[in-house]
């Protein structure tokens, strides 16, 4: 079934109770019952078309009290314990996987990663058997490694959509709570389903009410390589978020796949993330020919400054993005599937055996090897990572371009009150706020054998200007590239300061990095993104010489 795309179309799956809201933005609540500081900031939200209908959806920003962004304990950097991780790994469980579970875990905790998520194909085939059986595989990594918290998820074929990363906290019915969502709200499993974008607003909320019946400790979902086909409509994303915002959570700023993009006769010369420019069948519309390329190894929705991922942060929604290895046959690895596979029937591939000569074909890496989630936690726990992604505390990068970062919005001087990378700063209307920037500069060797040298550091700020009508909408005009920092030092930490001025509407910043080696205008032109990524070139596109990292956004709200 193909894609509808009207643009006044809504789920209604957005209302929540009043009591839920600030009493600023609670209209049960009139203006002569609030206190002169909630009328103030009653006045902002007015101003910025936050009341009414876009505060009925929980989860934005304007929810979040001004606390929330604190620290809580005090540990490495900025008070937060920075652990890198990937959402996005298939097994020989995955009918086009060949590596066993503890291969896996084995490489990402050598390369430094802190926490996995192995993710088989969701379908026929793994939900009736696959699920099951990959349970105990991960149960023994998780014994055997445990420097590396080891999820058990699965990659959901999204009905109507593309892919996406489900996966739940540990526990005793980990693995039937995920053959239970598999079943019934797979798009494979559920081809003939007649309203396949319906059914996948039901998996996401089958996936919140289990967390809220405690079936589960926690549950979420990112959306994997969005613009790879163009399925996944601007429509469709708001969908899920709005959905299920605790769940639904975000998407992947850059795809996996990365090695594809190394050049012939040292690799397979195809697109990074196999991004090939072919839309789907079903692609949505209103998406150009330049959606379907990477641009610097980052997805259009998310490279594109004022672009769909723009929009959503525009309208005060936390939609945030992740970059992973999708790692099914790694770049210049000599392994093979074992003998007498039959994954119809048994729902996985015989154990690899080592194999001849270095398969320069393959497009993917290990986990950790080349591209980072970097997630701020409490602590070195499953529901620490699952919070620190839900808060939006995360940065990626490819190749190890940076070590570390801090990044905080602030009265100007404060160092009492801030936020964080997900956080909003409340600070009176008037009040001069300033972005501090704190980077580690990469100081060993990445898989290729070189340092990286960071070149310059974009910061891209907008405003927040509250709903959109169309839910199609994926242009946030008022968002651009505001400042950029050439770094000009190759070793240590750096430090910028950026002034926002006194604020009167509310806004928000996201931070970007470059070595420098590939840029162009961007996709809504100069006057908008003067020097960012340029469009990948398959055949010519290797992933070590065009480097970026990308943070998640953190508001300021005026009040």
């Amino acid at each position: 079934m193909g894609h509808h795309h009207h643009p006044d179309h809504e789920h209604d799956h957005s209302r929540v109770p009043a009591g839920d809201l600030p009493r600023a933005a609670d209209l049960a609540i009139p203006d002569e019952d609030l206190s002169r500081e909630e009328l103030t900031r009653r006045s902002v939200f007015r101003r910025a078309g936050l009341l009414g209908a876009g505060l009925a959806v929980p989860g934005t920003v304007l929810d979040a009290s001004p606390a929330a962004a604190a620290p809580r304990n005090n540990v490495p950097r900025g008070g937060f314990r920075w652990l890198a991780g990937d959402h996005h790994v298939h097994t020989q469980y995955s009918d086009d996987g060949k590596y066993r579970v503890i291969d896996h875990v084995r490489h990402a905790n050598a390369y430094g990663l802190g926490w996995l998520v192995i993710t088989d194909h969701g379908g026929p085939v793994h939900a009736k058997i696959g699920v099951d059986k990959v349970n105990p595989d991960i149960r023994a990594a998780r014994d055997a490694y445990d420097h590396t918290l080891v999820f058990q998820g699965l990659e959901w074929n999204i009905p109507g959509a593309e892919h996406g990363t489900v996966f739940v906290a540990p526990g005793r019915d980990e693995a039937s709570f995920l053959k239970e969502f598999e079943l019934g709200y797979d798009g494979r499993t559920n081809e003939a389903a007649p309203d396949k974008e319906a059914l996948a607003i039901a998996g996401v909320n089958f996936l919140a009410e289990g967390v809220r019946q405690r079936r589960v400790d926690d549950a979420m979902m990112l959306a994997n390589h969005p613009a790879r086909k163009g399925l996944d409509s601007p429509h469709e994303i708001r969908g899920w978020r709005d959905a299920a915002p605790n769940i639904a959570v975000g998407m992947e700023g850059a795809p996996g796949h990365q090695a594809a993009g190394i050049p012939q006769p040292y690799g397979g010369g195809r697109a990074r993330g196999f991004y090939d420019g072919s839309p789907g069948s079903d692609a949505f519309a209103g998406y150009p020919p330049e959606t379907y390329y990477t641009w610097g190894g980052f997805d259009w929705l998310t490279s594109t400054v004022g672009g769909l991922w723009d929009s959503l942060l525009a309208e005060g929604k936390p939609w945030w993005i992740t970059a992973n290895s999708d790692s099914h046959s790694v770049y210049a690895e000599t392994s093979v599937r074992g003998p007498d596979s039959d994954f119809t029937a048994h729902g996985r591939h015989s154990d690899p055996v080592r194999g001849g000569a270095p398969n320069l074909a393959e497009g993917d890496f290990w986990p950790g090897c080349y591209s980072r989630t970097h997630v701020g936690a409490l602590d070195f726990s499953y529901r620490a990572v699952m919070d620190g992604i839900r808060a939006g505390r995360v940065w990626v990068d490819h190749g190890g371009l940076i070590s570390g970062l801090d990044v905080r919005l602030r009265s100007r001087g404060s160092r009492l009150s801030s936020a964080t990378l997900g956080g909003s700063l409340h600070v009176r209307r008037g009040t001069p706020v300033e972005l501090t920037i704190s980077i580690d500069l990469a100081n060993t060797p990445n898989w290729a054998q070189f340092v990286p040298v960071l070149s310059r550091v974009d910061i891209i700020g907008g405003d927040v200007t509250g709903p959109v009508r169309d839910r199609d909408t994926m242009i946030a005009p008022r968002t651009k590239v505001v400042k950029s920092f050439e770094v000009n030092k190759s070793m240590g930490t750096v430090t910028f300061t950026h002034q926002l001025g006194r604020l009167d509407r509310p806004v928000y910043v996201r931070l970007r990095g470059t070595d420098g080696n590939r840029s162009a205008p961007g996709f809504l032109g100069a006057a908008v993104d003067p020097a960012g990524p340029a469009i990948d070139v398959a055949g010519d596109a290797d992933p070590w010489k065009d480097l970026w990292f990308y943070t998640n956004p953190i508001w300021a709200l005026p009040y």
